[in-house]
Parts: C-alpha cells; structure tokens; sequence
C-alpha cells in the first residue's frame, strides 16, 4: 500500500517535471513560467518541512521541554504560512511599501 503511494507519487512529480520542460520556441518578450515551478517546489518540499517539524516537536514533547515546544509550534507556523500561502511575500511586501510611503 505504501509501496504504492510512493510509486504513484514519484509518477506525478515525474510528469510535473516533464511539464516543465520549456516549450520549444519561447516568446522573448514573456518571462520564463515559474507558476508550476512555484507548485513543484511545494509539492517536493512541503512533505520534508512536515516531517522535520515533527520530528522535532516530539523530541520536545518527550524531553518535557514545553516553552521550547510553544516557541517551535509558533516559528513553524509562521514559516508554513510564508511557505503554503501563494504570494504572501508579495502581499506583505506591497504593504510594507505602502506603510512607508513608498510608491
């Protein structure tokens, strides 16, 4: 079953690469297409960042370590909210900017 899982997983992000690929005669007025390389990196990272977010809130967890523990839930949450959210870095950029004045 999970054997299975993998496969089909791995078959999917195969074909997501090959989709990838640039098309054969690129526009040079447009910029290269980061939308499905953004969601690629998602997909392949995402999984990682979860299983060491894991790993480590349980090694608080079983040394007793609860103020460690509260601090690393929080600074995950915040980094899987910049990592999850599509164009958070933009959104907080522009309100920045705008906070400060500048156009």
């Amino acid at each position: 079953m999970l054997l299975r899982v993998i496969a089909e997983h791995a078959t999917h992000t195969f074909h997501d690469i090959l989709s990838l690929a640039p098309s054969p005669s690129p526009s040079p007025e447009s910029g290269p297409d980061t939308a499905n390389l953004a969601r690629w990196i998602r997909d392949i990272f995402g999984p990682i960042f979860l299983v060491i977010v894991s790993i480590v809130a349980i090694f608080f967890l079983f040394t007793r370590e609860i103020t460690r523990f509260v601090q690393f839930v929080l600074l995950a949450i915040a980094i899987g909210v910049v990592f999850y959210v599509p164009n958070i870095i933009e959104v907080v950029a522009v309100a920045i900017a705008n906070a400060l004045g500048v156009e």
